[in-house]
């Protein structure tokens, strides 16, 4: 947050409404990000809120993140670890990204698996009782619960 009385921050100063438009992200997605902590704002002397111009970039890694699936807290949580909450450096985001790649290697590896399963298993619930790898004889697993449990171990 800028020094109140600054003049080239006052300058620097973007509204809600300008983030919205330069970053493709609504309004209320912007208000949302800012109460789950993803990014900062102040009120000026007209109680408007404000931006400095390093939440562009703070918004752009958000969405990257969240495209490929980061939850929300592991975005705060790195973005946090960033000093002062500044601005993601190209040398930060490849510390992000290599955090969040294994995670999305796991998935993908999880998601083509399942592809690859899919003609022969609708996610137990299941029509190929002789060939499913996540057989369930009985419907033992019926007691722990709706869905594909097996699936999501």
């Amino acid at each position: 947050m800028p020094r109140s009385g600054s003049l080239s921050a006052t300058k620097q100063a973007l509204s809600v409404g300008d983030v919205a438009r330069r970053s493709g992200v609504a309004v209320s997605t912007l208000h949302f990000y800012e109460t789950k902590g993803l990014i900062q704002s102040w009120r000026n002397a007209g109680n408007q809120r404000r931006y400095t111009r390093d939440v562009l970039r703070r918004v752009a890694v958000i969405k990257i993140a969240q495209r490929t699936g980061v939850p929300l807290t592991e975005i705060r949580e790195a973005l946090a670890a960033l000093p002062d909450s500044r601005t993601p450096t190209a040398a930060d985001w490849r510390r992000l990204s290599q955090r969040w790649r294994v995670a999305l290697d796991t998935r993908i590896a999880h998601l083509t698996q399942l592809r690859d399963q899919l003609d022969g298993c609708i996610g137990c619930g299941c029509l190929s009782l002789s060939q499913c790898p996540l057989r369930n004889p009985g419907d033992v697993l019926g007691g722990d619960g709706e869905g594909a449990q097996r699936l999501e171990r």
